[in-house]
């Protein structure tokens, strides 16, 4: 197994076991293109359930502070898009390191 086919995998992969900070090691330690590439896709893939988090922290104040007796509505929908793009993410990524795996060159 070629050495950089196996760090561009374990770069998507690392969405369960490291996060964002494997693909961020591997872009900074590699000189490889290929790895390079790979890895910052990796990255900024692991990085897009994040886009949540300003729904969700602006709907704490405003709904459940201010509103205590009324259903959060903005903040159930952040919790729910967080929870659904982080489930596309894990999907993806593991299609994209199987795919570098099973790629013959």
């Amino acid at each position: 197994m070629d050495s950089k086919k196996v760090l561009s995998a374990l770069s998507y992969f690392s969405v369960f076991f490291a996060g964002f900070i494997f693909p961020l090691v591997v872009f900074f330690a590699s000189e490889n293109p290929f790895v390079k590439v790979h890895a910052k896709k990796a990255f900024l893939s692991h990085l897009i359930p994040l886009i949540a988090l300003p729904v969700i922290f602006l709907a704490i104040p405003f709904e459940i502070f201010s509103n205590p007796n009324e259903v959060p509505v903005f903040f159930l929908i952040g919790i729910g898009l967080s929870v659904i793009l982080s489930l596309i993410v894990v999907v993806w990524n593991i299609v994209k390191g199987v795919q570098i795996l099973a790629a013959s060159e």
